[in-house]
């Protein structure tokens, strides 16, 4: 199971990789590119990837949660089992329901985000949609480190098989 284990482990790890990697591009993608409207094109279809595939890490991850899980303590794999669901729904409003309106006010704007003063309703309404997306995925990215912690700290309990007696030559017989 100790494989099974780093497979679960390694997920989590390059999802919360992906993400924190998605952090600095977003800023960078604002700092290089000449319009603004270009580079949040960029960071909407990364984050878009850095979404699906958090969801998608998340449901895998969930549902090898519940394949030979004998040996593990209950505790901290309900606690698992929790967080990895709090990054799931995280990522899913970040793309499905967050990600839908920021785009609907776009829409519904007509034109270029800069070119709306900044006291508009649907620019207000952007700005605190859009502080929304910075929160969920930073839940997101919080679980996932949770998570991250817990599978790399899991310990596997053996069981003790019948009528088999241990024997350790170095413990056993000291010279």
């Amino acid at each position: 199971m100790k494989f099974f284990s780093d497979i679960r482990l390694l997920l989590t790890a390059i999802w919360l990789g992906a993400a924190v990697f998605f952090i600095f591009v977003a800023q960078s993608a604002f700092a290089v590119l000449p319009e603004r409207e270009l580079a949040g094109a960029m960071v909407n279809r990364t984050l878009a990837i850095v979404n699906y595939s958090g969801l998608v890490i998340a449901l895998i991850l969930l549902a090898t949660s519940l394949v030979g899980q004998a040996s593990v303590n209950r505790f901290w794999l309900w606690t698992e089992r929790i967080v990895l669901l709090v990054l799931a729904v995280a990522t899913a409003i970040g793309q499905f329901v967050i990600g839908w309106w920021l785009m609907l006010l776009r829409n519904e704007m007509g034109k270029p985000i800069d070119q709306v003063a900044v006291d508009d309703p649907l620019r207000v309404q952007f700005n605190q949609m859009h502080e929304y997306s910075v929160w969920v995925l930073m839940a997101a990215m919080a679980a996932a480190l949770i998570v991250f912690f817990i599978i790399a700290n899991r310990k596997f309990i053996a069981k003790k098989k019948d009528n088999v007696v241990d024997f350790d030559p170095l413990k056993d017989f000291k010279v």
